[in-house]
């Protein structure tokens, strides 16, 4: 009776194991992206940041569009301070055809191909958050060096509506810099997103 009851115990565990590891829904995109309007420059504002943007002060995103359909991705950064080293990080988007230019894969070393999906984009394209359907990483970009406090709040809130954990996003260095000359605030890196 002892090991029947353990095998129940087991089989109840895996099975609960299971339905945590479920894959959640697809993270839905716009419906179509101006891939032309859409590339130049952006500037992080917000992130769930990789490892490699830990570190990272003033972030922009730059794309631009190659005869081949493909587009280079230049991440461009201060290491560690707001004057520190120029550092630079170089991939290759892949759009995926039939997503209305709004998912790519994302190259930095062949062959993989991470997942980078455009999840909101205004019609002015002046705002964007990128997403991923782990919801593991995310950035909330500007073509502006700092933006109104309730459309970043209205960003976050979008980003959390799709399933990312508010607490783990960071504001960047641009919004930061852009609040202490409103307000006179001392400077940092990035901090967690309260809630205006």
């Amino acid at each position: 009776m002892k090991i029947f009851a353990r095998l129940i115990a087991t089989a109840a565990l895996l099975l609960l194991a299971g339905c945590a590891n479920q894959p959640r829904e697809e993270m839905q995109t716009v419906s179509n992206v101006d891939i032309s309007k859409f590339m130049g420059n952006w500037y992080v504002i917000a992130n769930i940041p990789t490892f490699f943007e830990r570190n990272a002060y003033n972030p922009i995103e730059r794309y631009a569009l190659n005869d081949d359909g493909t587009i280079d991705t230049t991440f461009v950064f201060n290491e560690k301070t707001a004057d520190g080293a120029l550092r630079e990080m170089n991939a290759r988007g892949f759009v995926r055809p039939g997503s209305g230019n709004a998912v790519w894969g994302m190259q930095f070393v062949w062959p993989i191909k991470a997942d980078y999906r455009i999840v909101y984009l205004d019609p002015q394209y002046q705002y964007t958050i990128i997403g991923r359907n782990k919801r593991d990483y995310l950035w909330i970009m500007s073509r502006h060096a700092g933006i109104p406090d309730e459309k970043l709040d209205e960003m976050i809130r979008m980003a959390v509506e799709l399933g990312y954990d508010a607490s783990a996003i960071r504001i960047t260095s641009w919004q930061m810099s852009s609040r202490q000359s409103a307000n006179d605030e001392e400077p940092g890196q990035s901090r967690e997103w309260e809630a205006g």
